[in-house]
């Protein structure tokens, strides 16, 4: 329940203002007929997200417990309660329970609002149900995660996808409701290591280091016992598995689950005696059993929960990020028989919560895509589906690609060298990070094929945040391990069925000699590339034909068997770094030159990032509307002096004052740059609007009457830019301009050079701008 929650709140805050914006551009723009209808829609949405936003209080009678009240949101689900008992200090040791409302037992995935009864006070009970093997196996792996989630040595070695998190650390505790007594005095003095003369750089110091990392130890051992899997006749009794535990008071006992619980039996390390120990201790639930045979256990556990909850939610939220286990510290590796079973068991590529079959990730994925996003509580349930869904397809993907580099799943292409072969692993495609038929020899190897799964996973980033209609990717993890590179992506539908070159329609499958394209994927295409500032462009295929892109030539673009336009190898959504990159006939300049660019790197794939691409075009536009607000502003005081010098003359008031009226948006606007700006210092606002005024004058030709230097002082403004478009500023990039193998469509190759110039200006932006204002 807490990673929902807690990306719930991220999504509020970030959409919200994208209501805000459609309520007063789109609505604001309404014909008479449809004003009243639009108020309506409005007013029902307004409703659903306060109503969405009003939470209320039920009452959980939970058994051993007193009864507790919580507070639920109408959105939510019954799940949901479920998972937040298993977190709950005081509950957190139960995992096969339902929940009842009046004797009903809930559906674990049915939303609140639509359970008949449920109101503010309601009463649930939590009601202990029969263990299944499965849910037996869940319950002993729960318990162990309890006991360990103190110790950060899954973190550190990157089990099940846990990393670190050092946010109390880095915080000293005031991150928390209830602040920790602390001393005021704290020590600054860096480490001996970072000092000018240190000889020694130890790795250890790149994490925080964390003090009584681990809780108190309430357990020798838990295992299962090696008198497993039960007897047939011990299966018809009920017995699901054996487990064997040590406590702290050196005591050996066997525990049996069976339906009913846990419970003590008389077997020993040597003879097997399944019958109930004198006294049995049968519990429900594990943990209840281990407070009864060990007060050590019982003393020991209610301090490790205690610490467990004071920790910040936020630390106790798995989060999958990479974790570099040659940084971390050298921690002491204990015995835990559930760790190495885990270790050496397969789950033949089935998911736990799923028996008997395989998940679809590629519908996964799309389809909590395309679920409806008209109001705040539909794209809440979106958000949340979409995190489930990659967290999930990111968990799944590491484990196979860890199989795959380990030797445990078989290649799809045996007969390959083992650079090419390829793996299909849970419904996962699986590649390595090999140049397997040459085809980045002329841009670095294998040097390349290693950096291109990165640049593709930022393209697939980037069309995903777009996030347009009708516009697919495929999911993609990128998985270092063992010092390979591979790419898990999902599988399109009938992408196996047939070869490569009967499924692409748009692109190119050999780095642009063939290329082929398709109107639909222009459309959906061009809409992209007006947010990622790419620029459509011509080229020539092997046939000598004009052929129309909206994205480099590699960007394949493939529709499934279930009619939906997917995009893929989008390694060079972005246009190059040519810092890197030794051309003939392209001078860089002069402050670049003298830092040593260029510099020739190992392969010929370095490409500008997405957010430097937006802060350059922020800084071009800066410039252009000061330029042209200047000038303009230059313009309009010339003109007011002219006009008062006229003034002065009886006869020509007239003829004055219809001149006047012929520019009073220029007038106007002059006058208020003039009075907010000193100088050439024109505030940015203020030219913003006289720009945008003009431009939108000269581009749509509406004002005939608009002087010809007015339109001078904005062609030269955007020349001055590099502007792509004389009437107006256009600054978008051709992510082709420096690829080898593809000819351009422009026959006097003064397009190119804008388009290069544009490439060139925006790598110089990088190292002379972007990098020193970063640093200072």
């Amino acid at each position: 329940m807490l990673p929902l929650y807690f990306l719930t709140a991220t999504v509020v805050a970030s959409e919200v203002p994208v209501s805000l914006m459609n309520g007063h551009g789109e609505d604001a723009v309404v014909e008479k007929g449809e004003v009243e209808s639009t108020k309506e829609d409005k007013e029902k949405e307004q409703e659903v997200v306060f109503i969405q936003d009003m939470g209320f209080t039920v009452k959980i009678h939970s058994p051993g417990t007193e009864p507790f009240d919580i507070q639920v949101s109408s959105m939510e689900l019954v799940q949901e309660i479920h998972q937040l008992l298993m977190d709950r200090e005081d509950t957190c040791h139960r995992t096969c329970f339902s929940l009842q409302l009046d004797g009903n037992t809930l559906d674990n995935f049915a939303e609140l609002k639509n359970i008949e009864g449920l109101k503010e006070h309601s009463i649930i009970k939590v009601v202990e149900e029969p263990y299944t093997m499965r849910e037996a196996r869940i319950h002993v792996r729960h318990v162990r995660d309890l006991l360990k989630s103190l110790d950060p040595a899954d973190s550190y070695n990157g089990v099940d996808c846990s990393s670190l998190a050092f946010l109390n650390v880095i915080t000293q505790g005031d991150i928390l409701e209830k602040k920790k007594s602390r001393v005021e005095s704290v020590d600054c003095t860096p480490p001996d290591s970072i000092m000018p003369g240190s000889k020694e750089r130890p790795l250890m110091a790149l994490q925080p280091q964390i003090k009584e990392h681990k809780g108190p130890q309430c357990i020798k051992v838990l295992t299962t016992s090696g008198w497993n899997p039960p007897p047939g006749h011990r299966k018809m009794h009920g017995d699901l598995m054996y487990l064997y535990v040590v406590t702290l008071e050196e005591k050996h006992y066997h525990i049996t689950a069976c339906s009913r619980g846990f419970y003590l039996n008389q077997s020993s390390e040597e003879d097997f005696n399944p019958k109930p120990g004198t006294p049995s201790h049968l519990c429900h639930a594990l943990i209840d059993l281990l407070n009864q045979i060990s007060p050590l256990f019982k003393r020991n556990f209610t301090v490790l929960q205690k610490k467990r909850t004071q920790r910040h939610p936020f630390e106790r939220v798995a989060t999958p990020y990479q974790v570099y286990t040659w940084c971390a510290p050298m921690l002491d590796h204990t015995v835990d028989a559930i760790r190495a079973e885990d270790t050496f068991s397969s789950k033949l590529g089935y998911e736990e919560h799923i028996p008997g079959q395989t998940r679809d990730w590629n519908e996964e994925l799309q389809t909590t895509r395309e679920l409806p996003r008209k109001n705040l509580p539909e794209r809440l349930l979106r958000e949340r589906a979409i995190f489930k869904v990659h967290s999930d397809f990111v968990a799944a993907a590491t484990r196979g690609a860890m199989a795959v580099i380990d030797g445990n799943v078989m290649a799809i292409n045996p007969g390959e060298e083992a650079k090419m072969q390829m793996f299909i692993w849970n419904n996962i495609f699986f590649s390595l990070g090999f140049d397997v038929r040459d085809h980045y020899k002329e841009l670095g190897g294998d040097a390349a094929a290693f950096i291109a799964p990165r640049n593709d996973l930022q393209g697939v980033r980037v069309y995903s945040a777009v996030d347009l209609a009708s516009l697919y990717t495929l999911g993609t993890v990128v998985i270092d391990y063992r010092g390979y590179r591979i790419t898990a992506q999902s599988i399109i539908p009938g992408i196996l069925e047939r070869e490569q070159e009967q499924s692409v329609v748009y692109g190119s499958i050999d780095f642009g000699k063939t290329v082929i394209s398709h109107p639909k994927y222009l459309e959906l295409l061009n809409k992209a590339g007006q947010q990622l500032k790419i620029l459509p462009h011509k080229v020539f295929n092997d046939k000598n034909e004009e052929v129309e892109l909206c994205s480099s030539v590699e960007c394949k673009g493939i529709i499934g068997n279930d009619g939906r336009h997917y995009i893929l190898d989008l390694l060079r959504t972005f246009p190059p770094d040519i810092n890197f990159l030794k051309l003939e006939g392209e001078a860089l300049s002069k402050e670049v030159l003298a830092l040593g660019f260029p510099i020739e790197h190992k392969h010929k794939l370095c490409c500008l990032r997405q957010e430097l691409i937006d802060s350059f075009v922020e800084s071009r536009y800066m410039m252009f509307i000061k330029y042209a607000a200047f000038h303009l502003q230059q313009l309009g005081v010339k003109k007011q002096r002219e006009i008062e010098e006229k003034g002065k003359d009886v006869n020509g008031e007239k003829e004055d004052n219809n001149k006047l009226v012929a520019f009073p948006d220029l007038e106007k606007s002059c006058k208020e740059l003039e009075a907010s700006s000193s100088e050439s210092q024109i505030d940015a606002d203020s030219a913003k609007k006289i720009v945008e005024s003009i431009t939108d004058s000269i581009t749509s030709g509406e004002k005939k009457e608009l002087e010809e230097n007015t339109k001078e002082i904005v062609r030269k403004a955007a020349e001055a830019v590099g502007s792509l478009k004389e009437t107006e500023f256009d600054v978008r990039f051709n992510p082709d301009v420096y690829s080898p193998g593809v000819n351009h469509v422009d026959p006097t190759n003064t397009l190119i050079k804008k388009q290069r110039q544009l490439v060139r200006d925006a790598a110089d932006f990088l190292v002379t701008v972007q990098i020193p204002t970063f640093v200072s």
